[in-house]
């Protein structure tokens, strides 16, 4: 049994948020993602259903006090597809984001690759709604190294239907939209996703959490990073992903 990981757990099935692990803490990025790929392991987790991949945005980074991206894990039980139905009471404090995401159609090893490298392991691409989930008090105080073992606010996601004509589809160009209730809460272009979504995959492909669960795998979904801020939901409500070139996600909250 990892104690560490388990008090993390803990706290979570409580929802208690972020326990203060203090001596056990990470100390650096590095640190950090070994304590994920534990707590990955404690959840039976590995491999993971998918990753996300967070602070692929300027405006994220600066929201986050973050100067470079991070990625988490995914565990299977937290995604659905199409549609999506979820408590809020299962949650510290519950928040959507607007993903472009994906699924691979063949492994990617650990390491550097081309953006189109990346472009021809991936089988379908769609909208995403990741759940987040706000356990941590002061994120900023907590810094990298705590938010990238606790999944980097990871607590689910919704996955859209595979949109027409991959490949081919300009995802740099993909305008994406949130709301909530019907009520437009931020958009944002895929172009922002380091520059552009796939930059973003081959990004995770090199990162240490790729290296930590020995690469990508066919049939993982990724969530490359979200085209809005997260919108921290206030009470019950219907929220829609919709890009134009992706098609859209609704997920419910009660």
């Amino acid at each position: 049994m990892d104690a560490v990981a388990e008090r993390i757990l803990t706290a979570r099935r409580a929802v208690e948020g972020y326990p203060d692990l203090g001596a056990d803490a990470p100390a650096d990025v590095a640190a950090g993602y070994a304590l994920q790929f534990r707590l990955a392991k404690a959840m039976g987790a590995v491999p993971p259903a998918g990753f996300k991949v967070g602070a692929t945005a300027k405006g994220m980074q600066a929201y986050l006090g973050l100067t470079h991206p991070c990625a988490g894990f995914c565990p299977l039980e937290g995604l659905q597809d199409r549609s999506g139905s979820f408590r809020l009471a299962d949650y510290s404090q519950a928040g959507v984001e607007c993903e472009i995401a994906l699924r691979l159609g063949r492994d990617l090893a650990y390491g550097v690759h081309s953006r189109s490298e990346v472009a021809n392991a991936v089988e379908h691409v769609f909208a995403g709604i990741e759940v987040v989930d706000q356990r941590y008090g002061d994120f900023l105080a907590l810094g990298a190294p705590g938010l990238i073992a606790d999944q980097v606010f990871h607590a689910g996601g919704v996955t859209g239907a595979p949109a027409s004509g991959w490949p081919g589809l300009d995802l740099a160009a993909a305008r994406g939209r949130l709301l909530v209730d019907g009520v437009e809460r931020g958009q944002g272009l895929g172009a922002e996703l380091l520059g552009h979504p796939l930059d973003s995959l081959a990004w995770l492909a090199g990162s240490p959490a790729a290296e930590f669960f020995g690469g990508l795998r066919a049939g993982q979904v990724v969530f490359l990073g979200s085209v809005t801020p997260p919108f921290w939901l206030q009470g019950p409500c219907e929220v829609t992903v919709s890009f134009d070139l992706l098609g859209e996600v609704t997920a419910r909250f009660v």
